[in-house]
């Protein structure tokens, strides 16, 4: 018994013993061998840091790359956390700036109704000296961390109105949406504006451990609640970077505006307002203010688009339309002969006309652009149920404007974009006043003039539904999303008008007569068929504004374009030959020696008003 009782002790012993020496090496190896225990129990602070996403990149139809990201540092500061006793100097010396930009830096932000514990951009773009030295000292300056962010840049700094820009958020922007924080950014124009939402990504975090001198010590527990940026959606829009480019050196000293569409898909190859600017300048940085309010100021107004916003007459452009609407409603016959001796009269109406041969026909009409042929025309329409009853006429007239895009917005993947102006009866009742308004009261419509407005956007619109003999997709820049979603189905649907192709076919003739004999001979390719219409808008406050629009070649069309040149002169002068080489450089890669003069010249103009 006793024996027995005795070695149950020496075990017990033995126990203890192993027990207690497990215990000894474990302390003497967290206390003498392993550190981390030691740093983790003088972590003073979990820091949370946002990571920031890529920003989505944009390519031209062809692959190239028209934006792109470049990281810099930005360093931030959390007011509450920064240490009043710090050494100010030796953080003034490594930044480059003295004490007072110190102070302004660092209670600036309070006037705008930050809190005092959200981190805040203390200096953006850190230069990479800066950076380096920042980095070995950071851990002496609380409150203060280095974020890592991206900027915007644009290759070529071509297409500025169609990528737009981003800029910093503001704080009604925060409160409407929980995905922003003070100092973020987001588009405000443009392509960056409008596909914010996939371009932006998606924002990460990561918590860190701090010793009490501010040093990093680890992950919060070893990264689990960690949550990596995702980047934001590469977007592929229909923008062809080369003809973009080729576009905005031709309009350079000019103001105004040009839109190319792909007619069989309603793919925008190009979109440009000119004068124009470089986006790259409004990229992030310490003169972003002083540049944009230069551009916001210039009184030439680089920022506003004229492609989509501004609403101009289109001049005889409008010729065409009024001509397919006359002969589906059989109010009119396509060899009907209209004599012109340079004017159209009609109870008091003048309209001038230019000197060429009486048009024996609608497309000799379209091809000389004759004034009083379309007058003619257009009164039949507004008179087809008698000329005492107009408003019928105009609003059956009407009725088909709407069905060909004009008088509303195309519903482009893109803002802002205007509607123009589809002078309407009622329009016309209340101006008036009462009074009768009767055809000729109005006839000046039916040459693209008075009341009537369309963008530069709906008039290459217009060339592509007659290049497609009646219908059109709807015009659009997004071609798709790199590895994701589909365009929308709307940009895929075509869109019909109710007029029958072969008044088309009879229209197109007398298109294809303009460039070869016509009002626009000096745009004549000789191995291209195009097919436009010149036009030229008055106006009251200087020269005349050129226009023209087109397709080609005239069959299975691969470009329908617009161009408006203000204060340029007739149609003939300027729109058609810039049209003409955006035509062929999209079509032949290249300008021909032989029309290098044209070229050379449209190059060369300076159209601006002097100041």
């Amino acid at each position: 018994m006793s024996s027995t009782f005795s070695n149950r002790q020496h075990i017990i012993r033995a126990i203890f013993i192993f027990g207690a020496f497990i215990l000894i090496a474990k302390t003497a190896q967290i206390q003498l061998v392993d550190s981390s225990y030691r740093d983790k129990a003088q972590t003073a602070t979990i820091n949370k840091y946002v990571l920031y996403p890529s920003r989505g990149l944009v390519y031209d139809r062809n692959d190239i790359l028209l934006t792109y990201n470049q990281p810099i540092y930005e360093l931030m500061a959390t007011y509450r956390q920064v240490n009043p006793k710090m050494d100010t100097t030796a953080f003034c010396q490594i930044l480059d700036i003295d004490k007072e930009e110190f102070k302004e830096r660092l209670n600036k932000p309070w006037g705008r109704r930050y809190s005092k514990s959200i981190p805040f951009s203390f200096m953006r773009r850190l230069s990479a000296k800066a950076y380096g030295r920042l980095q070995e000292s950071l851990h002496e300056f609380p409150g203060f961390y280095v974020q890592k962010r991206n900027i915007r840049g644009y290759r070529d700094s071509i297409a500025s109105h169609v990528l737009g820009y981003i800029s910093e958020v503001n704080a009604a922007q925060i409160e409407k949406n929980d995905n922003y924080s003070p100092g973020d950014y987001i588009g405000s124009t443009g392509l960056e504006s409008f596909y914010e939402s996939e371009l932006r990504g998606k924002k990460g975090i990561k918590y860190q451990l701090k010793d009490n001198l501010g040093r990093i010590v680890g992950d919060y527990k070893d990264g689990s609640l960690n949550q990596n940026a995702v980047s934001g959606k590469d977007l592929k829009i229909s923008i062809d970077a080369e003809l973009q480019k080729y576009g905005e050196e031709l309009m350079k000293n000019k103001l105004g505006s040009i839109v190319a569409i792909e007619p069989s898909s309603g793919e925008i190859l190009t979109m440009l307002s000119a004068p124009t600017y470089d986006p790259n300048q409004l990229s992030i940085s310490r003169e972003r203010g002083d540049l944009f309010k230069e551009l916001n100021e210039d009184p030439l107004n680089p920022f506003f688009n004229r492609a989509v916003s501004a609403k101009y007459p289109p001049g005889s452009l409008f010729k065409p339309i009024v001509g397919l609407v006359a002969m589906q409603e059989k109010v009119w016959n396509y060899n009907r002969f209209v004599p012109c001796s340079g004017a159209y009269w009609n109870v008091n109406r003048f309209l001038g006309c230019h000197d060429h041969p009486a048009p024996s026909n609608m497309g000799k009409a379209i091809q000389y652009s004759c004034n009083s042929y379309f007058c003619e025309v257009f009164k039949s329409l507004v008179d087809k149920e008698g000329y005492h009853n107009p408003n019928k006429g105009l609003d059956l007239f009407n009725s088909y404007l709407y069905e060909f895009g004009l008088g509303r917005t195309l519903d482009l993947d893109f803002q802002p974009e205007k509607s123009g102006n589809i002078p309407t009866t009622k329009y016309f009742d209340k101006l008036y006043k009462g009074r009768t308004w009767r055809s000729p009261t109005i006839v000046s419509l039916g040459i693209g003039q008075g009341e009537l407005q369309l963008t530069t956007l709906q008039m290459a619109n217009l060339a592509a539904i007659i290049s497609n003999h009646g219908y059109y997709y709807t015009p659009h820049l997004v071609k798709d999303f790199i590895n994701s979603d589909n365009i929308d189905e709307k940009y895929t649907t075509p869109n019909k008008v109710s007029i029958d192709s072969i008044y088309f076919a009879k229209v197109i003739d007398g298109m294809a007569k303009v460039t070869v004999g016509g009002t626009a001979t000096w745009s004549h390719i000789s191995d291209i068929e195009i097919c436009g219409k010149t036009g030229t808008a008055q106006n009251p406050h200087g020269k005349d504004h050129s226009i023209f629009f087109a397709f080609a070649p005239r069959e299975n069309p691969k470009i329908a374009i617009a161009v408006y040149v203000e204060n340029a002169g007739d149609g003939g002068a300027f729109a058609a030959p810039i049209a003409s080489l955006m035509i062929e450089k999209y079509l032949k890669k290249e300008i021909r020696a032989s029309r290098a003069y044209m070229e050379n010249y449209i190059l060369k103009a300076n159209l601006l008003p002097k100041s």
